[in-house]
């Protein structure tokens, strides 16, 4: 399985990197062109009309390399599929933002509905499944809880949850695909540690961010979008699902966590308050870049702090 979890990430890494070059021409052709909000910082004005929907290109290169491992790996199916939806998802998203030119794309309560459905599915196939089962391993003690149809609801907490905070990451270049490539390596490991015959969907995520990177580090050429974003958020929470590692996303995922909490703080604060903000700007990124660190500095720092929780949390594994 390592064999195989190193040759998906380096097959997938060449794809998207391939792909990427082909598709962003084509995203300009069709105008999908990146909407800056009015608060965004000011520096992040002039990457309005940048291509965005280039998740396109690196879920591309992991449903091919899904295609080519599922015959020894079927537990990827399920992930990828996930994966597949909430790209589909979070194209919708990007289409009526870019193309339909509405700019809050789909409503909250339309996102909300695709999200619970797909994830529904995906919770009962987990459910059914006792090979999978609905215990989790909890960090650090060398036990598992069976939460059995407290599995539910928790699962779509997880799943939700995940989602929204990857979604909240992306908004710096690089941001996202660095941090998620971070969180991808460390799952691969997780699952050959843990011998569950899954890895090389990890394995393939990572290497389609370091692909995608080449052409979204500072200065980004594209942007993943709601696409992509919606994509990873549901990789990292169906990948923990299937590994009854949910508890893990905590640690590893700091910074998705982060970002969901700033808002949330961010957006009560203001309502209690009438008015008064508790950071410059929220996600808490935009907040760092207020207070005058240039984007490749933030980027670097909650790539940096990641790598060091998911070092963290391989500890807590045994």
């Amino acid at each position: 399985m390592i064999k195989d979890t190193i040759i998906a990430t380096i097959l997938c890494f060449a794809i998207t990197a391939v792909l990427c070059p082909i598709g962003i021409p084509l995203l300009h052709k069709l105008k999908f062109g990146q909407y800056i909000r009015e608060l965004a910082p000011d520096q992040h004005k002039k990457k309005s009309g940048t291509p965005t929907m280039g998740g396109i290109m690196f879920i591309a290169a992991i449903m091919i390399t899904t295609l080519i491992f599922a015959g020894r790996y079927p537990k990827i199916i399920p992930v990828a599929l996930f994966i597949l939806l909430f790209g589909i998802i979070g194209f919708l998203d990007d289409f009526l933002k870019t193309v339909k030119k509405q700019n809050e794309g789909l409503k909250v309560w339309q996102k909300l509905l695709m999200q619970f459905i797909v994830s529904g599915v995906f919770i009962a196939y987990i459910y059914r499944h006792p090979e999978i089962g609905t215990e989790i391993i909890i960090p650090f003690s060398g036990m598992t809880a069976d939460l059995g149809w407290v599995f539910i609801p928790f699962a779509l907490f997880v799943i939700v949850g995940t989602d929204n905070g990857v979604n909240f990451t992306d908004g710096l270049d690089g941001l996202c695909a660095s941090v998620t490539c971070a969180v991808a390596a460390f799952f691969a490991v997780a699952a050959i540690v843990l011998d569950i015959q899954i890895a090389p969907i990890a394995g393939a995520v990572a290497g389609a961010m370091l692909g995608y990177l080449i052409w979204n580090v500072y200065p980004a050429k594209v942007f993943m979008g709601d696409t992509g974003s919606l994509a990873l958020g549901g990789f990292v929470a169906s990948f923990a699902l299937m590994t009854r590692l949910p508890l893990f996303i905590i640690p590893v995922g700091i910074i998705y966590l982060v970002e969901v909490i700033s808002v949330i703080l961010q957006v009560g604060f203001f309502k209690a308050t009438k008015g008064r903000r508790l950071f410059k700007m929220a996600p808490i990124h935009h907040h760092f870049e207020l207070c005058g660190w240039k984007e490749t500095r933030v980027v670097a720092v909650f790539t940096i702090v990641t790598i060091i929780m998911c070092m963290a949390a391989y500890m807590g594994l045994k």
